[in-house]
């Protein structure tokens, strides 16, 4: 009856050595989700600050924009405007955590009221 007894040491160590992978992989996983939110949410401020700043002040909003989210992001940020409306358009590319994921860049647009407009000679009315 004691002849099998030892002949199965050291099998949890083996499944958890299995097992240590797969957790690691679903760990990345998690991670790489909160960072693409992340980075969502800083694309949504820059073009909201970025739209902000332009209707408000007629000018300044890339840099604005630019300037509402970490540096390392590296965003790109477009603004077009006529006499009704300000667009923001801020792109950040996403970096990739899990080896072999590729991931879409952020974008955000947002459109402000136009609280500065200028006529054709460029001088507010």
């Amino acid at each position: 009856m004691n002849r099998y007894r030892g002949r199965d040491r050291g099998q949890v160590a083996l499944e958890y050595i299995g097992f240590v992978p797969i957790l690691l992989f679903v760990a990345l996983c998690g991670i790489q989700l909160g960072w693409i939110a992340y980075v969502h949410e800083q694309a949504d401020t820059a073009a909201r600050t970025a739209a902000r700043v332009e209707a408000r002040k007629g000018s300044g909003g890339e840099a604005a924009g630019a300037a509402a989210v970490r540096g390392s992001l590296a965003p790109v940020v477009k603004v077009s405007k006529d006499a009704d409306a300000v667009t923001a358009t801020v792109t950040i590319p996403i970096s990739s955590l899990v080896p072999g994921l590729s991931v879409d860049p952020a974008e955000a647009t947002a459109v402000m009221p136009n609280d500065a407009p200028t006529d054709a000679t460029g001088a507010r009315p």
